[in-house]
């Protein structure tokens, strides 16, 4: 790879200004002063430093992020933060997105990943990737729920009508007045945990996603706090949701 489309891949500015970078002496390839943009490094495997700075280079990568509300989940808007803002520019730079998507009020896990086939595999009904979430609700939940939850709800209101596949309830405490729960979806229409519960009769007043498939989320991360994935992290969203076949033709094409 030329050396000024590693650095820009990498979120170090545009081309000119990652020339400009390497004009002024300040990049290092294998130990020695880099002059030449155009000069070919191996991004595995040859090292490369900016100031000094170790530039790791990899070709998928893939996010954990603790998403905060009031943070749109979107790759770019003109009015609003997006969590995307919440990164540095290299992810943006490999075309990093979220595979999926959280209400804007809605905290809890995201993964955002440069691997487009992945983020499209988490979300597709066709993987059933279950989500959990944790949900408070502002008034009284009991085993009639749970069974209506697991039956696969009806839904019917502004926002369309569609039939909910079954998903688990766990009751954790319940009163009149407010409720909290644990509730697994295996799709992930429009505000549908949302909608579920008003089919009910309450309304979530906060929710946070716990986890996808096997993933779950790092209980270390603050609301708006990320890091990148283990490879044990990244293999169980490759297990929940595989490659399929047209895919698997692809990678040994």
């Amino acid at each position: 790879m030329r050396l000024d489309k590693l650095l820009s891949s990498l979120g170090e500015g545009t081309r000119s200004e990652v020339r400009a970078l390497i004009r002024a002496g300040r990049v290092r390839v294998r130990e020695e002063t880099a002059r030449d943009a155009g000069m070919q490094v191996d991004a595995e495997r040859d090292s490369v430093t900016l100031d000094g700075r170790e530039l790791g280079y990899k070709s998928v990568r893939h996010v954990m992020l603790n998403k905060p509300g009031g943070v749109l989940t979107a790759a770019r808007d003109a009015r609003q933060r997006t969590v995307m803002d919440l990164l540095p520019p290299l992810y943006a730079a490999m075309g990093a997105m979220p595979a999926g998507r959280l209400d804007k009020d809605t905290e809890g896990l995201l993964v955002i990943t440069s691997d487009g086939q992945l983020a499209h595999r988490i979300i597709s009904p066709r993987h059933d990737v279950g989500k959990e979430y944790f949900a408070r609700v502002d008034g009284p939940l009991g085993e009639a729920d749970v069974r209506a939850f697991e039956e696969g709800l009806h839904i019917s209101d502004a926002d369309g009508e569609f039939d909910a596949r079954s998903a688990v309830l766990t009751i954790l405490r319940a009163s009149q007045t407010e409720s909290e729960a644990r509730v697994r979806v295996t799709e992930g229409k429009y505000h549908q945990v949302k909608r579920m519960f008003a089919a009910r009769g309450v309304r979530v007043t906060y929710l946070k996603r716990l986890s996808i498939g096997a993933l779950r989320l790092d209980p270390a991360l603050a609301p708006g706090q990320w890091r990148e994935m283990t490879q044990e992290e990244a293999a169980l969203l490759e297990q929940d949701a595989p490659p399929e076949e047209d895919e698997q033709e692809d990678k040994h094409a």
